[in-house]
């Protein structure tokens, strides 16, 4: 089980949880913590040949896990967008929520007071103590609502019945 790092106390975490910190991992926690981005194993690798070209893949997975067991990195699923794809990030950020379109796979951070009020709320109506949470809110964003609702009105429009011109009427003869 990962050991619960307060985001606070990061900045000295490697040795905080018995970790030596090497170059390799400062590497990985500071391509993780600051292009902004959720990287996966194999995009943090491509980086990190860039800052160091001697590290090969298996030291960056290995360093993931051992990151991850240590309780400094979160490893994500986003909602499971990228078919089994997992993303990591730092435990240097504050608790919030990722917020990810179910189209275009947008990912965005929710941080505020909802978040910790729910936290709160949890805690008191189990008399749970929370030491990690992670939430995910799946929808789409505004870009593709709008494509949806016009797919949707070109979708209506292509089914819609033809309307035909009105039946000359025969007259039949007696």
């Amino acid at each position: 089980m990962p050991r619960a790092v307060k985001p606070e106390a990061t900045a000295d975490a490697p040795a905080s949880v018995g970790m030596r910190l090497t170059r390799q991992r400062q590497i990985l926690l500071d391509l993780i913590d600051k292009t902004g981005r959720h990287l996966d194993a194999e995009s943090l690798y491509h980086l990190a040949r860039e800052k160091d070209p001697k590290l090969n893949r298996v030291t960056v997975y290995r360093t993931l896990k051992l990151l991850k067991e240590g309780g400094l990195v979160d490893e994500l699923d986003l909602m499971h967008q990228a078919g089994e794809q997992h993303y990591y990030e730092t435990r240097r950020k504050q608790e919030h929520a990722h917020v990810i379109c179910l189209s275009c796979g947008k990912v965005e951070e929710f941080f505020g007071e909802p978040l910790q009020k729910l936290r709160r709320q949890i805690e008191l109506h189990f008399g749970f103590q929370i030491v990690l949470a992670r939430t995910e809110v799946g929808g789409y964003c505004s870009h593709c609502q709008t494509m949806r609702a016009r797919e949707m009105e070109e979708a209506a429009s292509a089914v819609a019945p033809v309307k035909r011109a009105p039946a000359a009427r025969v007259r039949r003869q007696r």
